[in-house]
């Protein structure tokens, strides 16, 4: 008796319990099963903030799932609809207010196991990608979420593979093979040292190749570069194309030319070998002496345009378009004489005017010694005997001689 209204009693008090949770639930607004909180989760902390996160597919994600970061939840599915596009899911998250991630952080949709619970995993990128703190309104786009391969899809590509798919092809293969290798097995088996030869090599000069693709790649750099360039001279190409095929007669014609000139100037050559070679060999003294004087041919041309005055003074020592030459000349007939008959030699000898100037006079000593030359001055105006070789000996020309008589020269 007691035992029966004990029962009655609990089951009066259960009752009791659901008709104030249903009035309590209608009350509030009640829409379904996933209002109804569920036992353990993720520990959400007094202020989550909310989160957004677009897919192209949440496959069959459902609200209340976990949110995990490093396989820790920190969160949950509040609410699935769709973007603003209407093509991409939109899902709500909340998540604790002690989540340490960066405002770019990725999105993957998971699987717990084979079979199990879908959940979203949030991810940090490397150390150096990070920008930003993730919090309150934070949205991840589709270009940084994903999802991974359902099983479902897996066994739908196998099957697909197993009905009508590759598998006959493999035995084919498989058939194939075992005829191509049946007896050729010595073959087979050089064939492979040669691979593995082959493959040494390429180890080896690894480093030289790496080369030739970097050269490669600065050439492909170079010619991207010059892009432009190239290309205006592809354009410009056919144009000079076009006028070289309408002159190709002319073309033709010169070089047929060239041929026949040739042919004549190699004959010429033979036929004058001889007189060639001894105009070479007779133009080598010449060139010897060319050679020989290297650099005193070119500096005595410099003066040749410029008498009396050196190339130097033309060039920089004097300004304007002219230049004053001042000489003194000592025309006594005395001093004249006096220098004529010092000389060297006669340049008047033997004319009927004047004969014999240097002949001793009446009354002289035939083997006097002739009067001392006169001293010369050396540039710092001392005076001086003059050295032997100073004076050179004039030319056997009457001009020559009479301008060392004028002068004074020897």
């Amino acid at each position: 008796m007691m035992g029966r209204e004990f029962g009655r009693g609990v089951r009066g008090a259960i009752a009791g319990a659901l008709t104030a949770t249903l009035l309590a639930v209608s009350g509030c607004g009640f829409s379904g099963a996933y209002d109804i909180p569920l036992p353990g989760g993720a520990d959400l902390g007094d202020h989550p903030f909310t989160m957004r996160v677009q897919f192209r597919d949440v496959l069959d994600l459902v609200p209340q799932s976990a949110v995990k970061v490093n396989e820790v939840p920190v969160g949950r599915v509040n609410h699935i609809g769709l973007a603003k596009d209407g093509w991409t899911a939109e899902v709500t998250l909340l998540i604790n207010e002690d989540v340490d991630l960066p405002a770019n952080a990725a999105a993957n949709l998971r699987q717990s196991s084979l079979l199990g619970e879908k959940y979203i995993e949030l991810s940090s990128p490397s150390p150096g990608a990070r920008r930003g703190q993730l919090g309150e309104g934070a949205m991840i786009p589709v270009s940084r979420t994903n999802r991974n391969t359902e099983v479902e899809e897996v066994l739908g590509a196998l099957s697909m593979l197993l009905n009508g798919g590759g598998v006959d092809q493999l035995r084919t293969i498989t058939r194939e093979l075992n005829n191509v290798t049946v007896g050729n097995e010595r073959e087979i088996r050089s064939l492979l040292s040669n691979v593995n030869e082959l493959t040494k090599n390429l180890d080896r000069h690894s480093s030289d190749i790496t080369r030739a693709l970097d050269g490669v790649n600065r050439l492909s750099s170079t010619l991207v570069n010059q892009r432009d360039q190239i290309g205006n001279v592809i354009d410009n190409l056919g144009p000079g194309l076009e006028v070289l095929n309408e002159q190709r007669q002319q073309l033709v014609t010169m070089l047929q030319s060239l041929r026949k000139l040739s042919g004549v100037a190699v004959d010429t050559v033979n036929k004058t070998q001889e007189d060639l070679i001894a105009d070479l060999k007779a133009m080598t003294p010449t060139l010897g002496k060319l050679a020989e004087a290297g650099s005193d041919l070119p500096k005595a041309l410099e003066i040749l345009f410029t008498i009396p005055f050196p190339d130097a003074a033309v060039q920089g020592g004097a300004k304007g378009d002219f230049m004053n030459l001042f000489l003194d000349l000592d025309l006594n007939v005395d001093t004249l004489l006096q220098n004529y008959s010092r000389a060297r030699t006669n340049p008047l000898n033997g004319t009927p005017l004047l004969g014999d100037l240097t002949a001793p006079k009446q009354g002289e000593d035939p083997n006097a010694p002739p009067l001392p030359l006169p001293e010369e001055q050396d540039s710092d105006g001392q005076s001086g005997s003059p050295s032997p070789g100073s004076r050179q000996p004039p030319s056997d020309d009457g001009v020559g001689g009479l301008f060392d008589f004028l002068t004074g020269g020897g």
